[in-house]
């Protein structure tokens, strides 16, 4: 490019997708002329997903600004909690996020998922029609246009990928109520009308159990509860101390 010169700062939230030489300070980028700003920002490496305001020379812009010559734009990370109007509050994670899709469901959050490799332009349009928020690690699915919103994921560990999500847009927790396999709303329901799933000591030791409305996978509290009660308690009282 060879058009007006800029001076971009990023901020240290942001760190992570730019090069080592643009993390200090504002630093100096060529632009074309014509290219808005949130194109010029996504060159630098960071999906709009990931930016909150834009401000030139201390006044907020939209990403549809043109950048003139020697403006100073600071680039914001996303505030948290993060707001997304326009519909209930739902998700959308790509292949590569079954465990972070099964420990959203664990909480009652909604939490559509793809098992197979569909492609980023069927995974927008999915986000799109649904309204669903995408999350991926997947910088250039963040890219596309046709999503409706989207939101990368830092960590590479479930854990850290949990708490980042609920830090980030505070979705509202009913645990126990949807299926883990399949995003379902649960029901209970008899013994007798889930006889067909249980193996004789489970019919023998247990009682209480819940039915998904969807795929009719039965649950009950057996030997891995403990563990699934543990992700629970420390999401809520992550919540609890924010409050």
């Amino acid at each position: 490019m060879n058009g007006p010169e800029i001076r971009v700062e990023f901020a240290p939230g942001l760190h992570l997708f730019v090069p080592h030489s643009r993390r200090h300070g504002a630093t100096p980028v060529v632009t074309d002329g014509v290219s808005t700003l949130g194109h010029v920002v996504e060159s630098l490496g960071v999906p709009l997903t990931e930016v909150g305001a834009l401000v030139v020379d201390g006044r907020t812009v939209p990403a549809s600004h043109v950048p003139r010559a020697h403006e100073t734009v600071q680039v914001r990370a996303v505030t948290r909690p993060q707001q997304v109007p326009g519909a209930p509050l739902r998700f959308l994670l790509d292949v590569h996020l079954g465990t972070l899709a099964r420990r959203l469901r664990l909480l009652g959050v909604d939490a559509a998922y793809e098992s197979t490799d569909i492609g980023d332009p069927a995974l927008a349009a999915r986000s799109a029609a649904e309204k669903r928020v995408m999350l991926s690690r997947d910088r250039g699915l963040l890219r596309r246009r046709e999503l409706w919103a989207g939101a990368f994921v830092y960590s590479t560990r479930p854990d850290e990928q949990l708490h980042d999500v609920l830090d980030r847009f505070r979705p509202a927790l009913a645990p126990w109520t949807r299926c883990t396999a399949c995003n379902g709303l649960l029901e209970d329901a008899a013994k007798e009308e889930v006889a067909d799933q249980l193996e004789h000591g489970t019919r023998r030791t247990y009682d209480v159990f819940a039915r998904c409305r969807d795929c009719g996978r039965a649950y009950w509290k057996g030997a891995h509860h403990e563990q699934l009660e543990a992700i629970v308690e420390r999401a809520l009282a992550g919540y609890a101390d924010r409050r």
